[in-house]
């Protein structure tokens, strides 16, 4: 795989580059099934009973259907490239953005902390806790009312004893619960994106430290 941004000049030649190796390999397949067609098709006519030539109509439909056949083809591979080519500009775009990712850490900077939570439903109560290096509990946020899907909050640094905490990495435990009974909630991170991988198979997206996700692993983009 090779990574690249908006400013990678060269890494974007270079995966330019593999995708046209790929349509070339493909191109070939395509030709060879044509010369297999052509192949099987000239026996038929060499071998052929005289009393019973092969007529001009099936002939021709037999050479219609080559025709269709080469044109899916050529139409599949036109719409599998629009859809990379669409896929790598979308993810591109988010280059820089803020997004939410599956992760229980949190950021304290100066200017404060920005974290999520993911509901599998909707929930009457959500508590997050935050917790310093040594798992002790610094404040609670707690929320009311919640749809479920993807929520951000914002802290301010604020710990429980009303003193500023201390800027540097927390984590979060969260838990949820509608009408008492408990509520599936998953913790979500906060990064940015940083740069776009073309993978074999797909876009993947690096979110500075976090990692690499896929598109479908962003459950928010601030």
């Amino acid at each position: 795989m090779s990574s690249y941004d908006t400013t990678a000049t060269g890494s974007v030649a270079s995966a330019l580059s593999s995708l046209a190796r790929t349509t070339t390999a493909s191109t070939s397949t395509t030709q060879s099934d044509q010369m297999q067609f052509l192949t099987l098709l000239t026996t038929q006519l060499k071998n052929q009973d005289p009393m019973n030539p092969l007529e001009n109509a099936e002939l021709t439909s037999q050479l219609a259907q080559l025709s269709t056949v080469d044109g899916i083809e050529r139409l599949n591979k036109l719409v599998q490239s629009l859809i990379g080519t669409q896929e790598v500009a979308d993810s591109a775009a988010l280059i820089g953005h803020g997004v939410l990712v599956a992760g229980k850490g949190l950021t304290l900077t100066d200017a404060g902390a920005i974290g999520g939570f993911d509901l599998n439903a909707a929930a009457d109560s959500v508590v997050l806790e935050v917790l310093d290096a040594s798992g002790r509990v610094v404040n609670t946020i707690e929320f009311s009312n919640m749809e479920a899907g993807s929520h951000n909050y914002f802290w301010d640094g604020t710990a429980a004893d009303g003193t500023a905490a201390a800027t540097g990495k927390y984590s979060v435990r969260v838990s949820a619960s509608f009408n008492g009974s408990p509520v599936g909630v998953s913790a979500l991170e906060f990064g940015t994106v940083s740069s776009v991988i073309r993978g074999a198979s797909s876009t993947d997206l690096q979110v500075g430290s976090l990692g690499i996700y896929q598109l479908d692993d962003i459950k928010q983009i601030l």
